[in-house]
Order: C-alpha cells, then sequence, then structure tokens
C-alpha cells in the first residue's frame, strides 16, 4: 500500500508538470496583432539608431529605444525576391530555386505550396493584409492572395522594372503610378487596413518599394534632409512609422501589438548618392560581404519586449517564421526544411537564440559561411563593375572574426592556417547537409533577336 501510495504521489506530480510545461494556444483575444515593416535596399548606415547624423529617422529610432536593436541581423539574401521569399517561410530561398530577381515578364514565382506565416496567421483566424512590394510573381497562382493574405494593395515587383502599376488583389487599379506619391498610397491603405481590422487580430505586411531606385519623395519631404533625396526618402519613410504608430495609440492596441522594421539587403552602392549607406560594413547589395546582407533591424512591442535591448549576436530574417508560429501557439510545418530559429527568448527573456551558423548565397552561389562569430568566404573571381552592380576585386580565401571585425577588414586566413581549415570542412559539412537543392526557376527567358540580325547581315551586303 505505502509504494502504491508512492506511485500515486508521483504520477500526480508528473502529470501537473506536464501540464504546465503544455500550456495551451493563446486564445483569439490574447493574439497579438504583428505589423512588419521592410524596407527595399535599406543600408545598415541609414537610420540614426544605426549611426547616421545626416537621416533623421526619429519614428524608427522610438522603436529601437522602447523595444530591441539587432546589431547583427542577416538577410537570407543580398537580392530582392530570394530575400522576401527567406523572410515569408522560414526557409532559405535556395530551397525553392528562388536564386534570382523576378521580373514583370517572368511566368515563374514563389510555389503556393509554400507555406507563409500569413498562412500560419490566417488559420489562427488573424486578418492579413499586404502592402507594397510583392516581388514573388505577378501571375495570379503567384500573388499575395494565394499566399495567406486576405488583400493586398501595391506594386508586384521592382520600380524599375517595366510597367509599374498598382494591383489591387488580384487585379491592376492602376496603370498611372505617380511614385513621388507611394510611400504615402501606403502609407494611407495601411491605416484603413488597420482601421477596419481593429477588434481582430491582424497581420500588417507593409513592404515599401522605396528607397530602391529610382526614388521619389512627396513634395513636402523633398530637401527635409543633410543627405539629399536619398534622406528625404528615407524621412519619409521614418513618417509613415510614425503614422503607423500613432493610428495603433490611438486605437489602444500598442500593448497588444508586436512591430518590426527591417530591410530586404543592403544598400545599392553603385547607385552612388542615390543608393545608401552600408556605414562601417563592406560593401553592399549583390555580394555577401556583411553589407550586402546585415540589415538593420528593430523590434518593440510595448510591455513584452524590455526597452533599450541592444542584441549583438547572430540572427536572421528567416527567424520570424518560427517566432511568429511561437506567439501564436502554432506547430511549426513538419514536412519541410524549416532554417529559421524561434527568438522569443531574445525577445522576451533577454536569452539567446538558438544556433550560431549561417550559410551565404549569391544566387545559387554558395560563397560564405558564419560560425562561432568567425566567417569564411571562398575565393572570388571579381568583378569589373556594370551600371547595375559595383565593381568588387578578386580575393582569396578570406576569414575574419565579426565579433571583432564586423568591417570584414583584416583577413585572418594566413595566421590562423587551422582555424581557417576547421571553418572550411564547417562549411562544406553545412552545406552538404542541406542536401540537394531544386534548379534555379527561369526568371526571364533569352530575346529571340535573329530577324534584327537577319536584316543587319542582309543590309550590310548589298
Amino acid at each position: 500500500m505505502r509504494a502504491f501510495g508512492l506511485y500515486l504521489i508521483i504520477l500526480v506530480f508528473s502529470l501537473s508538470c506536464s501540464q504546465k510545461e503544455a500550456a495551451p494556444p493563446p486564445d483569439s483575444k490574447s493574439l497579438p496583432n504583428i505589423v512588419f515593416i521592410f524596407t527595399d535596399d535599406l543600408g545598415y548606415g541609414d537610420l540614426g539608431c544605426f549611426g547616421a547624423t545626416d537621416i533623421q529617422t526619429p519614428n524608427i529610432d522610438r522603436i529601437a529605444n522602447e523595444g530591441i536593436k539587432f546589431t547583427s541581423f542577416l538577410s537570407a539574401s543580398p537580392v530582392c525576391s530570394p530575400s522576401r521569399a527567406g523572410l515569408l517561410t522560414g526557409r532559405m530561398p535556395q530551397r525553392m530555386g528562388i536564386n534570382a530577381v523576378f521580373f514583370p515578364e517572368s511566368l515563374t514565382g514563389m510555389a503556393p505550396e509554400e507555406i507563409t506565416f500569413a498562412e500560419i496567421l490566417k488559420d489562427k483566424g488573424y486578418q492579413t493584409a499586404a502592402v507594397g512590394k510583392w516581388h514573388l510573381g505577378h501571375r495570379e497562382k503567384y500573388l499575395p492572395l494565394n499566399q495567406g493574405f486576405d488583400s493586398y494593395y501595391g506594386i508586384p515587383y521592382s520600380n524599375d522594372m517595366a510597367s509599374v502599376v498598382y494591383f489591387k488583389d488580384n487585379e491592376i487599379d492602376s496603370i498611372s503610378v505617380n511614385q513621388r506619391f507611394t510611400t504615402k498610397t501606403y502609407t494611407e491603405k495601411s491605416l484603413e487596413f488597420i482601421d477596419q481590422a481593429a477588434g481582430k487580430p491582424f497581420l500588417l505586411y507593409l513592404a515599401h518599394n522605396m528607397p530602391h531606385v529610382p526614388i521619389y519623395a512627396s513634395p513636402e519631404f523633398e530637401g527635409s534632409s543633410d543627405r539629399g533625396l536619398y534622406g528625404d526618402v528615407i524621412q519619409e519613410i521614418d513618417w509613415s512609422v510614425g503614422e503607423i504608430l500613432k493610428k495603433l495609440e490611438e486605437k489602444g492596441l500598442m500593448e497588444n501589438t508586436m512591430i518590426v522594421f527591417s530591410s530586404d539587403n543592403g544598400p545599392w552602392l553603385v547607385m552612388e548618392d542615390h543608393g545608401g549607406s552600408a556605414g562601417s560594413l563592406r560593401e553592399g547589395k549583390q555580394y555577401t560581404f556583411e553589407g550586402g546582407v546585415r540589415v538593420p533591424t528593430v523590434a518593440m512591442w510595448k510591455g513584452k519586449i524590455d526597452p533599450g535591448q541592444v542584441y549583438e549576436e547572430m540572427a536572421t530574417q528567416m527567424d520570424w517564421f518560427p517566432t511568429f508560429c511561437k506567439l501564436v501557439g502554432a506547430e511549426i510545418p513538419q514536412d519541410r526544411a524549416i532554417d529559421g530559429k524561434d527568438l522569443s527568448a531574445v525577445l522576451f527573456e533577454n536569452g539567446l537564440r538558438e544556433g550560431d551558423e549561417f550559410i551565404y548565397y549569391m544566387g545559387a552561389d554558395q560563397r560564405a559561411y558564419q560560425k562561432d562569430g568567425w566567417k569564411i568566404k571562398r575565393p572570388f573571381k571579381g568583378f569589373q563593375g556594370a551600371a547595375w552592380m559595383k565593381d568588387v576585386p578578386a580575393h582569396d580565401t578570406l576569414l575574419f572574426h565579426l565579433q571583432n571585425d564586423p568591417g570584414e577588414m583584416n583577413n585572418l586566413a594566413k595566421e590562423n592556417p587551422e582555424k581557417l581549415a576547421q571553418m572550411m570542412r564547417a562549411m562544406d559539412l553545412a552545406v552538404e547537409r542541406l542536401g540537394p537543392l531544386p534548379p534555379s526557376l527561369v526568371v526571364r527567358g533569352a530575346q529571340d533577336n535573329s530577324h534584327f540580325r537577319y536584316l543587319e547581315e542582309k543590309r550590310g551586303n548589298r
């Protein structure tokens, strides 16, 4: 009897412990709203809270001051479409064959079978809206309404591409787009969504086309900064952030809303004063040096994220997918690889992110690897430069200690041969663990100009 009684006590105790560990998912009333603000080609040195002195960003700085600033936050890619695919799905874009940017003539896009965090949240009863740049395919089956969003308004690709139009849901709303007012238009659409969504949990994914070139600011922001038109554009984006914060405050939603602000990749440095600044980081967009992949990122949630935090360890854009799953009590999909890691411990417990490695790709070309604060880069043949891409000299294998040298100025390869060999083995193993990757999606077919060549040859023989 005594043994039986002891068994019952142990059983009851173990059941009570397991009940505490397996807390029920939050109900719809406690589900947080999520506002994710994404910029295009914004550099690490373009915000006040990241060291800019010639651009004023008080509203974005407020998010950093009242929440958390990530100083080693990595995008999934140094170019647009792959980075967005990584953000929305929590997966390396190479797993989806998304290795280049989509164009208005692209017949491909992110597969509808991919699961976005919008779909996860919608299944939990969220109202979901995408406003702004999509850039994951513009054919109907690739548009936001087939990826978990209830509504969409914006330009479906980059604003320098042919046939810039505004889409409303799956249809063209306007073929006349005055880009001086694009940031204001997106802000108005976002505020309208918050107004109609209040009372139910909502996701707002606001993806600005700016400051991707060509850059435009509305008349009242022209000349407002100390860094020319580029700075004016950033200050208008900051105004937009302020309008959203003001709306959330007016509706009493700040204590139940998580707000994230970030960029898809680094600045397009070849655009000179119409491109941004990577600050102290090396290179920018299209390259796997830190300036191309490390992006300014801040987040706040009043009463949940302690103010004034600075997280210096590595985190990635793909981490938001599992983080949002955790926030709403949703299961992370088990039928596919999810590369992101849950950031809940970082955001709410002053803890650390699980995992410390990152594989750098430019398109389908695997170029670098980070682990334990060290980064190795494979040899690069160099690029002589073009109107669309900055020149970068050739280099041999590079080894950096990012915690001491985030600007990647001091190559430690020769003086640390053992560490170099260790990092090379770790990189090769990490790539091998990915397994076979699908072929790159074809984003643009070759144009047949044989008719023009025929006429040129014919006329040349006369």
